[in-house]
This record gives C-alpha cells, structure tokens and sequence, in this order.
C-alpha cells in the first residue's frame, strides 16, 4: 500500500475518534500539508508532515506507516510521529490549570435538574470552549 485516504488514516490511528468527525476536521480546512487544506479523499504517502487542528490545538504528525484499518492504539502509536512543539501540548496546562476552583453544589442538593442544567449551560456560555469551534 502506497497511498491512503487521509480521513481514512487519521481515523485508523485515532486521531479522531470517528471517520466522520476526521471527515468533517477536512471538509473544515483543519487538515494541511503544507499549508494547503486537504480535501478528505486526499491521498497521503509516508514521510508526509500533516497539520492538523484538533480541539484548539495545532497538532504537527509526520506519516510514519500507512495503514486503512483501525487498529489498537498500541498498534496505532508505531505509524506516526508526533512532531509537536512542546509549548502547543502544554496550551491546555498553562490556560485551564489554576484559573478557577473546582465547581461544587451544596450537600444533599442532588444532580441538577433539567432547567437547572439549561441555565447553568446559559450563564456558562461558551467561554470553556477553545475559539476554534
């Protein structure tokens, strides 16, 4: 095998965690080589350095092995290397870690109900979420 589908590897090396979202991470320009946004059905070799953006980070992955069958993550961790600078890995540390205190309801309130839920998700908006999505 010389050529794979580039949704169809990054699922396989669990990337992402559905060939559909990996699909969507393409159609979404967030997969490059380059610099060039890659259509799913783009055909990756190995040796190529792919940019992929996932969940607010910048994800640098060289193509080690092809493979088109999910595998193990075992199996999986051999067909690629990680080239991602260390500060990009530790975004998520230094942003999130310390900023807030754990959030807690009184004792004996139980689970939140669904307006509950409704309105805590209203006055949380979406300030936890990273601006990529």
């Amino acid at each position: 095998m010389e050529k794979v589908r580039v949704d169809k590897w990054l699922w396989s090396v669990r990337i992402f965690k559905s060939r559909s979202i990996a699909t969507d991470a393409c159609k979404t320009r967030k997969v490059k080589i380059e610099g060039k946004a890659l259509k799913p059905s783009h055909l990756i070799r190995r040796e190529d350095i792919l940019q992929v953006q996932k969940e607010g980070f910048n994800l640098i992955i060289k193509v080690v092995d092809l493979i088109n069958k999910r595998v193990s993550a075992t199996l999986a961790q051999p067909c690629y290397e990680n080239l991602t600078p260390e500060e990009e890995l530790n975004k998520y540390k230094d942003w999130f870690i310390g900023k807030a205190k754990a959030e807690r309801r009184e004792k004996g309130s139980g689970r939140p109900t669904k307006r509950e839920r409704r309105e805590l998700d209203e006055f949380k908006g979406d300030s936890f979420l990273f601006e990529d999505e």
